[in-house]
């Protein structure tokens, strides 16, 4: 089956086209039912390496400039969000090109057509904005990991109990890393992924107070870097956050 895109919600996005072919092994082709091994998979990856690249750019062509900069620099874990231009067809050619090196997934997922979508182009797992539970429950039923966007330590709890393996914790500059301590400790069971507030020196901080991975947007792909093509600061962004992050080592999933 082609790729389908959500071009009725985002005007920007593009038909996939030419890489419905090469991506057609990866694609779900409408069958979006994974399997309990791909899912506990995703999530060791996340328990691994700990830290994602989550791209928002405003032009289609510099995309994959930006996000091939982040790789370069060490980042094994992607996500493409929906408000860049093209997104899908940025995503299908990153999974086709990295597969089985480079998990990429993709992010501000609003709906379950969008999460189709999605899964169409390759992705690995879900990012919503928000805490949307039907979304949450359509990928729990397909074996689909989603890390849902929460505020409160309620939202957060709320994700888990209708299935999210991970919650993100959005914006994550609300409270900061002694936040995730608190409420870690509260509720030992989450599994929380900061996102936007985290940034190159402070990523490892969030891991060592209980955070399970951590997303970089802007400090990472630092938007003045990519309106002047220099893509080489990114590739240096990247390899100062992995260099703390690594530090921390691995996550202890709880099952």
């Amino acid at each position: 089956m082609a790729l389908r895109l959500a071009a009725s919600r985002i005007a920007s996005r593009s038909t996939i086209g030419a890489a419905t072919t090469a991506t057609r092994s990866l694609s779900s082709g409408g069958d979006y039912m994974r399997s309990a091994d791909s899912y506990e998979a995703v999530l060791d990856k996340f328990a691994q390496i700990r830290a994602c690249a989550v791209l928002r750019t405003p032009t289609s062509e510099t995309c994959p400039k930006a996000m091939q900069a982040a790789i370069d620099g060490g980042f094994k874990i992607v996500e493409f969000t929906l408000t860049t231009p093209d997104a899908l067809q940025h995503l299908a050619d990153c999974r086709q090109k990295y597969d089985g090196d480079v998990m990429v997934g993709c992010g501000t997922i609003m709906n379950i057509k969008d999460a189709e979508d999605a899964m169409d182009a390759g992705s690995q797992f879900i990012i919503t904005p928000v805490m949307l539970p039907d979304v949450i429950e359509w990928c729990k039923d397909h074996n689909i990991v989603c890390v849902p966007g929460c505020q409160t330590p309620t939202e957060l709890t709320m994700a888990y109990r209708h299935g999210a393996p991970l919650q993100k914790l959005f914006p994550g500059v609300t409270g900061g890393p002694m936040w995730v301590k608190a409420v870690s400790s509260a509720l030992p069971f989450l599994s929380i992924n900061p996102t936007s507030g985290v940034d190159l020196d402070n990523a490892g901080e969030y891991l060592s107070m209980g955070a399970a991975s951590v997303g970089l947007v802007a400090p990472l792909f630092d938007p003045a870097a990519i309106a002047s093509g220099d893509y080489d600061k990114i590739a240096q962004n990247a390899e100062k956050v992995m260099a703390n992050v690594a530090k921390v080592g691995p996550y202890q999933r709880k099952k």
